[in-house]
């Protein structure tokens, strides 16, 4: 057995056996962040990915529901892994192997037309339909209030006017729709000029807003003209200032507060940065 094989459990391990024998493992590409396991692997000379959770991550369910409920048409085209295997009471699935190349920090990451595929990839996911979602604003704000409970960095006197403008959020009902949950470069492979889209660990019915926001927070900044193609291939702009204002609050504070918690400084330092943009940027 390989060596890397080791950060799966006893029970990971063996369904991993029984699906893929002679598995051997290629490459681990896990963030090294939390306590995940992302592993490239071959079987008898093809290539999958395997994933699994530990004590403290629970992702496997959700990217289940993603392969189980919307990921077909992207499959079919070639713009998404297969699924091979996955048992969720294990927390441990096997997809086929998406050969491309990370658009994080390549070239392909500079290009408009990465981001036009990229809308017009996401605008299709949306569009499989979704519902109206009575607790998703008051489960949301409740969240935001408990992580600023959480050991931080977020000066006092700030924190104190995020509280009230959190506790000033309406709670009425939403449309929630298939998202992906970290839609940004880091999850897009290009292939041959082809968008394609990985991890869907974090996917789940939620507001269309959600799947923009990491865009703003760093790419959107960089290039006026790629969030234009962005827009462009999703084919309209749902960006309403005051629901806009929301989510880009929650993701900023999200992230400032989770990115203390694992030790992550520079993540941690956007987070901040985030939460100054959305406030200079709120509506008057």
């Amino acid at each position: 057995m390989a060596a890397s094989l080791a950060s799966l459990s006893v029970d990971q391990r063996r369904l991993l056996e029984q699906w893929l024998p002679g598995v051997q493992v290629v490459r681990d590409h896990a963030w090294g962040l939390v306590d995940n396991v992302v592993l490239e692997v071959e079987a008898d000379q093809q290539g999958y990915i395997v994933k699994a959770d530990g004590a403290s991550t629970n992702h496997i369910g959700r990217e289940l529901d993603a392969h189980e409920q919307w990921l077909s048409p992207w499959v079919d085209d070639g713009r998404a892994p297969r699924l091979i295997a996955g048992d969720r009471d294990v927390q441990i699935l096997v997809t086929e192997y998406l050969p491309g190349e990370l658009v994080l920090d390549s070239p392909a990451q500079r290009r408009p037309d990465t981001f036009r595929q990229a809308g017009r990839l996401l605008a299709r996911l949306h569009a499989q339909g979704g519902r109206r979602d009575s607790t998703y604003e008051a489960r949301e704000n409740t969240k935001i209030l408990a992580n600023l409970d959480k050991p931080h960095r977020i000066e006092p006197v700030l924190e104190a006017g995020l509280r009230r403008i959190v506790s000033s959020w309406p709670s009425g009902p939403v449309q929630v729709v298939p998202t992906h949950g970290d839609w940004q470069p880091r999850n897009w492979l290009i292939h041959d000029g082809e968008v394609r889209v990985i991890d869907f660990g974090r996917a789940a019915l939620r507001p269309v807003l959600t799947d923009w926001v990491r865009l703003e927070a760093k790419d959107f900044r960089q290039d006026s003209a790629i969030e234009r193609a962005f827009v462009d291939g999703y084919g309209s702009d749902p960006r309403e200032p005051d629901v806009w204002l929301r989510e880009r609050l929650r993701e900023a504070i999200n992230t400032a507060v989770w990115a203390h918690l694992v030790g992550d400084e520079e993540f941690e330092a956007q987070g901040h940065s985030m939460i100054d943009r959305a406030l200079a940027d709120a509506p008057a």
